[in-house]
């Protein structure tokens, strides 16, 4: 039986699918955090829909299907899913990708938006709430696909753009979409 047909992932295939995917994956969170994706501060609306099209662009990527932006209820939330394994559990990811503005900017190492790695950590706005973490996700389905071409549950994604700034927008879209 191949990997592609087991559905149970083989460690040593998860670690090699990591080993070559590191530096993309590397470069893809450096790009995120880059993205000045402050949601309270309405200058930076070109910044909010940036990100919420490099979200996009990553659930794609991962391999999930029906992906799109939802802008009818303020900053895009974006949607995605891979619903094909019938009879097994659907998991709901929640992220945002908007962002604290910056100030103090004076308390800042090094400029909120361009990445620096010091003692191996990265240091940027968003880089822990809630970039770093919505990347690992979607890469960790991502890196779950190329080595199987399958999840072994169907996977929801619901990402929004203002959890940093009061949520309405995902409040109004689950009340109409439960």
């Amino acid at each position: 039986m191949s990997k592609k047909d087991s559905t149970m992932m083989r460690p040593d295939d998860v670690h090699h699918t990591i080993d070559t995917r590191r530096a993309a994956m590397l470069e893809d969170l450096i790009a995120f955090l880059r993205i000045p994706s402050i949601s309270s501060l309405p200058a930076h609306q070109p910044d909010i829909k940036a990100a919420a099209d490099f979200v996009a662009t990553q659930l794609r990527q991962a391999g999930m299907h029906n992906v799109r932006l939802i802008t009818d209820y303020g900053n895009p939330l974006v949607v995605g899913e891979w619903l094909a394994a019938p009879g097994k559990p659907t998991i709901l990811i929640y992220g945002h990708y908007d962002v604290q503005p910056v100030d103090p900017i004076q308390l800042w190492e090094s400029p909120p938006f361009e990445p620096t790695i010091r003692d191996e950590k990265i240091y940027a706005r968003g880089a822990t709430d809630d970039k770093g973490q919505l990347l690992a996700m979607i890469q960790g389905v991502r890196l779950c696909m190329e080595a199987r071409d399958a999840l072994p549950v169907n996977v929801r994604f619901l990402i929004e753009g203002e959890e940093e700034f009061g949520g309405a927008a995902i409040e109004a879209y689950v009340r109409a979409h439960a």
